[in-house]
């Protein structure tokens, strides 16, 4: 349909007595209206980003629509007779007013309302507006969003909203009131997907500060993981409204348990962890199981949430004001009434708990809050361990590489090689691509070889002051061109706490470090980059037990998770006796990561991702729950390729890279770009698709509809929003 037979409704209304008028006007009049100016951008000219399908609108649509969605209270006020009010704007992303009936702009706007205070005895929110609700578990309140209240339109995109309900006969108006207004634009009638926005806003009835808040753990830090912390069909976005009603008014009627934010919160990130579920219950709310989550990074990383940088006001509270229920969550097999599990016998309430449990003891691993959480490889007691490797002598095509390090602890001293456990330097290369080079027909590693500094007959030499040397066994190959790469790994053990009740044996790494040398005197080129530690520690925080915590950095995995290596080393000694009898299963880098993260998606279509690890070790990923959120508020969202990659790398289609060997794949060696996005989109039709357009001898031909500027570019298909 065309813009001049489109026609429009304009309603005009008496902003004094609410009558009005209906007139029917040619759209394309409206759309000429609406032809302003895009401010504020997010690059360039437009406020879209990549991830907004409106970005890829022409600017004739983007001036009509004017996609986007911002709603922002400016007051909140509480009268004495208990009558509720908020006065909030609706605008687009460039500041424009936006029309609730949908009838001035387009998409009409659903929006809805929810109050809480924070009554002088608590210090979370109780909600003035609740209901019950009845399901298999029983009848249980909730709070809930306000109905059939005054609504008014001030001005263009500027509204007035009285609540139906009212604060009840003695409210304390000296608490602490926050006004949560929610909302979502329908935009589905123009091939785009709804938009939505929400925002909270406190006060104090008698109009004096607000200085009670609740203010714990901010929405930045959970966007960490989840991109855009949002839930309920995506409308109610961000912890700050989240609290509102996820407090302990409100409980799950399906299955009888609270969804207090404390709580369940807690539960949700331990999944698998819980005592309860090793115990063979599960965690579930409504038909939402999540007792196979599990939790990116060590689930005793409290601050992974609880950023003690992240402005929070109450930040420090885990610390500072431990309770029986937040505790509880995880520790759940503890009963505090009769005392089981718990050294400090029955506790009748929260106020003695900050009493064994302080913020921080004087040593790790003791019953402070810090203490009894510490991940052994974080612990202060740990004496450390760098290498760094200084320079590559050598280094030409045919010689045997030397390499000069140092062997340090955190505070610089040098240490010995017999204070280590494990000393290894990797070389493959060229650093075009890794994969396809042979050191020598000894060699079983594909694409890359590793050496023991420790070995006996070839150790590496150290002076006292800790700077070594280690020379390769292996050369770099005749024939070699280009640039290569060397890195290493170590660890050492070390016993803390020797003789008392707390000993523990800690096992570490070192930080991998990875250096690149011209082997031909040509310009030294490093390996793209593609996706950072940084980017992964996001959510994981640190890799410290990743093979035996020797590899940790995202450019030294590259060398040996290679597009020809695969289980195959592993695999005739599976534990599980069906992986024998199996193909082996490719560990190349991209494939692997983006496969790992598909995790329970991997069913519906048709495949598994199971690596037979180190002593035989059966690890199927299909359990792994990508904590992304899509828009709607789904966990398992992985559009937003850039929460991993870098510089824009998802976009740049790996050309010409090696194919990679794929046994249990339905195609293999397969094309490099194949590979890599058949690693999320593994259904047989993408494989086959692929397949259908790469020719034997000239490759894949990806490119004509997926780079960039094509019409189906990467981040044009991936646009969420």
């Amino acid at each position: 349909m065309t813009l001049p037979r489109l026609l429009t409704a304009q309603f005009s209304k008496d902003g004094a007595t609410g009558s009005g008028k209906l007139r029917i006007v040619p759209a394309v009049i409206l759309a000429a209206a609406l032809t302003v100016p895009m401010t504020g951008a997010k690059s360039g000219s437009s406020p879209y980003g990549l991830h907004d399908k409106a970005a890829y609108l022409s600017q004739v649509m983007i001036n009509f629509l004017r996609p986007g969605l911002v709603t922002k209270i400016e007051s909140g006020t509480l009268a004495a007779d208990g009558t509720i009010t908020v006065v909030y704007t609706v605008k687009d992303p460039v500041g424009l007013p936006l029309d609730i009936p949908g009838v001035y702009t387009p998409g009409p706007l659903t929006v809805s309302y929810i109050i809480g205070v924070i009554p002088a005895n608590s210090d979370q929110y109780s909600s003035y507006i609740t209901t019950t609700a009845t399901g298999a578990a029983g009848t249980f309140g909730r709070a809930a969003a306000d109905t059939g209240g005054v609504l008014t339109q001030l001005e263009s995109g500027r509204y007035q909203y009285v609540f139906r309900a009212k604060a009840p006969t003695g409210f304390d108006a000296n608490a602490t009131h926050t006004i949560g207004v929610y909302s979502s634009r329908n935009m589905t009638a123009f091939g785009i997907p709804n938009n939505f926005s929400s925002d909270v806003f406190s006060f104090v009835p008698n109009g004096s500060k607000v200085t009670k808040v609740r203010d714990v753990i901010r929405t930045a830090s959970c966007n960490g993981c989840h991109d855009q912390l949002s839930s309920h069909g995506g409308r109610r976005r961000g912890v700050e409204i989240c609290i509102i009603c996820h407090q302990p008014q409100t409980t799950a009627s399906s299955t009888g348990v609270t969804v207090d934010m404390k709580v369940f919160i807690h539960k949700i990130h331990m999944g698998k962890e819980l005592p309860s579920v090793k115990a063979g219950g599960k965690y579930a709310i409504g038909n939402a199981d999540w007792s196979t989550v599990g939790f990116p990074a060590d689930v005793r990383r409290c601050e992974t949430c609880h950023d003690q940088k992240s402005g929070a006001t109450q930040a420090a509270n885990y610390l500072t004001k431990p309770t029986r229920v937040a505790c509880g969550s995880c520790h759940d097999d503890v009963d505090f009434a009769s005392g089981k599990n718990h050294v400090g016998g029955p506790q009748v309430s929260d106020n003695l708990c900050a009493t064994c449990h302080l913020p921080e003891g004087e040593i790790d691993f003791d019953a402070s809050i810090k203490g009894s959480h510490m991940v052994p490889q974080d612990s202060a007691m740990l004496t450390g361990l760098n290498i760094a490797i200084k320079k590559v002598d050598n280094g030409s095509a045919g010689l045997k590489p030397t390499v000069t390090f140092t062997l340090l602890d955190k505070a610089n001293k040098p240490l010995a090689l017999s204070a280590l456990g494990s000393l290894s330097f990797v070389m493959a290369g060229p650093t075009a691509d890794y994969g396809y080079t042979s050191f020598g027909s000894d060699v079983t590693t594909p694409g890359y070889v590793s050496e023991s500094a420790l070995a006996a007959a070839n150790i590496a030499k150290c002076g006292a002051d800790g700077t070594c040397t280690y020379a390769f066994v292996h050369a770099i190959p005749a024939n070699a061109k280009g640039s290569f790469s060397i890195g290493v790994e170590g660890r050492r053990t070390e016993i803390l706490l020797p003789g008392t009740t707390k000993q523990q044996s800690v096992q570490y790494g070192a930080k991998n470090q990875v250096v690149s040398f011209s082997v031909d005197g040509t310009p030294l080129v490093p390996r793209r980059v593609v996706v950072a530690t940084t980017k992964c520690e996001e959510c994981h925080v640190k890799f410290t037990t990743l093979h035996g915590g020797l590899r940790n950095q995202t450019e030294y995995c590259v060398l040996c998770h290679n597009p020809s290596n695969t289980d195959g080393a592993r695999r005739p000694g599976a534990v599980v006796a069906a992986d024998k009898a199996l193909p082996n299963q490719s560990i190349n880098f991209n494939l692997m990561v983006h496969r790992i993260h598909t995790g329970e998606e991997l069913a519906a279509m048709g495949r598994n991702y199971t690596v037979v690890g180190f002593g035989g070790s059966h690890n199927d990923f299909g359990e792994v729950r990508y904590p992304a959120m899509s828009p709607t508020g789904a966990p398992g969202d992985k559009r937003n390729c850039a929460m991993c990659h870098v510089g824009g790398s998802e976009g740049i289609l790996p050309i010409g890279k090696n194919a990679v060997v794929d046994p249990q794949g339905p195609v293999s060696p397969i094309g490099a770009i194949t590979s890599a996005c058949t690693g999320c989109h593994a259904a047989i039709p993408s494989a086959a698709h692929a397949l259908s357009q790469t020719d034997p001898k000239l490759g894949e031909s990806c490119t004509v509809c997926h780079k960039a500027t094509a019409e189906f570019g990467v981040a044009k298909v991936h646009a969420q929003y």
